[in-house]
């Protein structure tokens, strides 16, 4: 069995670390200035993965955020990053990649060219991974201003066989909130494909990462938190050990 990760989040708005609520770019909290610096205080923990997420890429459709993502690399060091947000092109993900970055993560298009996202997984495999964020099911696109008339799970379906590494699952409405993640959908999206699923979105507390570790042998394969480790909610040392009983 997959070893489950937790995997700590930084998510990019005018080069700042920012955390939105259920997605809304006029709910915004500013963390810092220096998102580097918030990396290498994340990569001080033995983690085996780091989920970093352009907001302005999303919105646009387009790379940006290109010097604080330098920076957070370099800060990152050995610890694996993923990214997300505004890749909508084979030229968009490589250049990421060619950056450094050990993941892309791949959700507009996912859903509005799925031949990209095999392409790309044919290219790199191991390296590509598809962003499903939904709100009652729904997926959602273009920064999660747009909503699709396709089912979250229709949508994983389409790419059972496409070899991509995992599918990073976000409730939009539990998102920025604290209120826990909704395991019980990411459990179900889990068993209904043979692709690892990451939850995201709501964790508030340690219990919520014990929860998300117990699901493990159901598929869901880590738990991206974000907010709750800017606030205190959760110590990275102690959700890193929780992680690692599972």
């Amino acid at each position: 069995m997959r070893r489950f990760e937790l995997i700590p989040a930084i998510d990019l708005l005018g080069g700042r670390c920012v955390r939105l609520a259920q997605g809304r770019y006029e709910a915004t909290t500013v963390y810092g200035d220096d998102p580097a610096a918030v990396a290498a205080r994340f990569a001080a923990h033995p983690l085996r993965r780091l989920h970093v997420v352009d907001l302005d890429g999303a919105r646009a459709g387009a790379p940006a955020n290109e010097d604080a993502l330098r920076a957070i690399l370099a800060a990152a060091k050995d610890v694996p990053v993923q990214v997300g947000g505004g890749m909508r092109t084979l030229a968009h993900l490589e250049a990421r990649l060619s950056l450094g970055a050990d993941r892309v993560v791949l959700g507009t298009a996912a859903l509005r060219d799925p031949a990209l996202v095999r392409e790309a997984a044919r290219r790199h495999p191991g390296r590509i991974a598809v962003g499903i964020d939904a709100r009652d099911g729904r997926a959602f696109v273009e920064g999660w201003l747009a909503e699709s008339d396709v089912a979250a799970v229709d949508l994983a379906r389409r790419f059972e066989d496409a070899g991509v590494a995992a599918i990073v699952y976000t409730d939009i409405a539990r998102d920025g909130m604290g209120t826990g993640p909704n395991l019980e959908q990411t459990a179900a999206l889990a068993a209904a494909v043979s692709i690892p699923v990451i939850a995201s979105g709501g964790v508030g507390s340690e219990d919520d990462v014990r929860r998300a570790c117990a699901l493990a042998a159901r598929g869901v394969a880590g738990l991206v938190v974000g907010r709750a480790l800017y606030t205190g909610a959760v110590d990275l040392g102690r959700a890193l050990e929780i992680a690692a009983c599972s």
